[in-house]
C-alpha cells in the first residue's frame, strides 16, 4: 500500500487524479492523505469525487474515504473492466478531468469503451474540451490508441449542463518524440459566447488582434444556443506542422473583456516566441502519457507546479526516469526513459 501526502507539491485535486490512474494502470493500491490541503475548500469537492468513483468503476476498486470534503482516501483496484460507462459530476465541476483520470486505463484495457460525460466542459483551471479535442487527443493517436470526442452541448461555470461522448480504441503506446513544432500552418481566435453580449466577444478578438497581430479572417464569434447558462470563452489555436496548441481564457463577472483577451494573448505569445512545440498546460498531461510509454521526449516552456507534481507522483507507481534539462532560460527538454 502506498502512502501519498496530497498536500505536497501543488496540493490541488492534481496529485489524487494522477495517483488514481496509475493505480489503475499499474494495479497498485494507495492511501491519500490530507487530500487538496493547499486549497481553500480542503477534501473531496464534487468533481473529485466523481472522479473516484469513475476510476473505482472502471478498475472494480475498493473504496474507504469516497465521500464529500473527506481528506484521506484508500483506494484498492482489482480488475480493469472496458465497458459503456456514464459519469456526471453534477455541477460545473470538469468533466474533461474525469476522463483524464480514467482514460490512460481504459487505453490498456482488452477490448473498446465508449464513455458518456456529464458536467463542465469549458471552465477556469481545467483543459477545456476544445483542448482536449485539438492539442490533446491528436498527439495521443499518434502514439497508438484512437481516442474520439464529440461534444453534445457545453457547460460554462457555473451552471454546467455540458455533455460530450469519448470512443476508446486501446493499443500499446508508443515514444513520441516532440522536438520542434515546426511552421505555423494556422492562427485561430474563437469568442465562445452564450447568452452574452455580441459586443463582449467582438472586443476580445479587436484586443487579441492588437495584441498578437491576427487578421480579422483568424479571429470569429461562435454563439452557443443549448447551453445550461451564460458562459464565454476566448480560445487562441496555434495550428502548426508537428503539433497544434490551444490557449484559453473565460469571461468572468466584472472583469472587462479586454483583460480577458489580453491575459490568454500574453500566454500565446509567451510560446510563440519560444519556439517550442509543448505548452506549460500540454507539459503534465504528455508526460503522463510518454511514462507509460517508457519513453518519449519534448520541448517546453520552464516546468510549472503542476508538471513538477507530476513528477513526484510517477515516482510513487512507475519504474521511469524523467530528466529536464535548460536549454535556454525559456526552453526546457523533457525525456523520458524507462529505469
Amino acid at each position: 500500500m502506498i502512502r501519498i501526502d496530497g498536500s505536497k507539491g501543488e496540493g490541488g485535486g492534481q496529485v489524487l487524479r494522477t495517483s488514481l490512474a496509475l493505480s489503475l494502470v499499474t494495479g497498485t493500491p494507495f492511501q491519500m492523505v490530507n487530500i487538496r490541503a493547499g486549497r481553500s475548500k480542503p477534501g473531496l469537492l464534487r468533481q473529485h469525487l466523481t472522479a473516484v468513483k469513475a476510476a473505482a468503476a472502471v478498475g472494480d476498486a475498493e473504496l474507504e474515504g469516497a465521500e464529500l470534503h473527506s481528506k484521506e482516501l484508500t483506494f484498492r483496484p482489482r480488475s480493469l473492466k472496458a465497458g459503456e460507462y456514464h459519469f456526471a459530476v453534477g455541477t460545473a465541476g470538469s468533466a474533461t478531468l474525469v476522463l483524464q483520470t480514467v482514460l490512460p486505463a481504459l487505453l490498456k484495457a482488452s477490448e473498446p469503451s465508449m464513455l458518456v460525460l456529464e458536467g463542465g466542459t469549458h471552465n477556469p483551471a481545467a483543459p477545456p474540451f476544445d483542448f482536449l479535442t485539438k492539442a490533446y487527443l491528436p498527439l495521443l493517436r499518434r502514439m497508438g490508441p484512437s481516442v474520439e470526442a464529440t461534444l453534445e452541448r457545453p457547460g460554462f461555470f457555473p451552471a454546467g449542463g455540458g455533455k460530450f461522448l469519448v470512443s476508446v480504441e486501446p493499443a500499446p503506446l508508443k515514444p513520441l518524440h516532440l522536438p520542434e513544432r515546426g511552421k505555423v500552418l494556422r492562427r485561430q481566435a474563437t469568442a465562445l459566447i452564450a447568452q452574452v453580449p455580441y459586443e463582449v466577444a467582438k472586443r476580445e478578438l479587436e484586443t487579441v488582434g492588437r495584441k498578437l497581430g491576427w487578421f480579422q479572417e483568424e479571429r470569429k464569434v461562435e454563439e452557443v444556443k443549448n447551453s445550461a447558462g451564460p458562459g464565454n470563452a476566448l480560445t487562441l489555436e496555434v495550428e502548426c506542422e508537428h503539433v497544434t496548441e490551444v490557449f484559453t481564457a473565460f469571461g468572468e463577472r466584472g472583469v472587462r473583456a479586454e483583460a480577458i483577451a489580453e491575459s490568454v494573448a500574453e500566454e500565446a505569445r509567451v510560446y510563440l516566441e519560444a519556439g517550442v512545440p509543448v505548452g506549460e498546460h500540454l507539459c503534465d498531461q504528455l508526460m503522463l502519457l510518454l511514462a507509460l510509454a517508457r519513453g518519449g521526449s519534448f520541448r517546453t516552456l520552464p516546468l510549472d507546479g503542476h508538471a513538477q507534481t507530476q513528477l513526484e507522483t510517477f515516482a510513487h507507481f512507475l519504474d521511469v526516469k524523467v530528466s529536464v534539462s535548460e536549454v535556454s532560460p525559456q526552453v526546457r527538454e523533457v525525456e523520458v526513459r524507462g529505469a
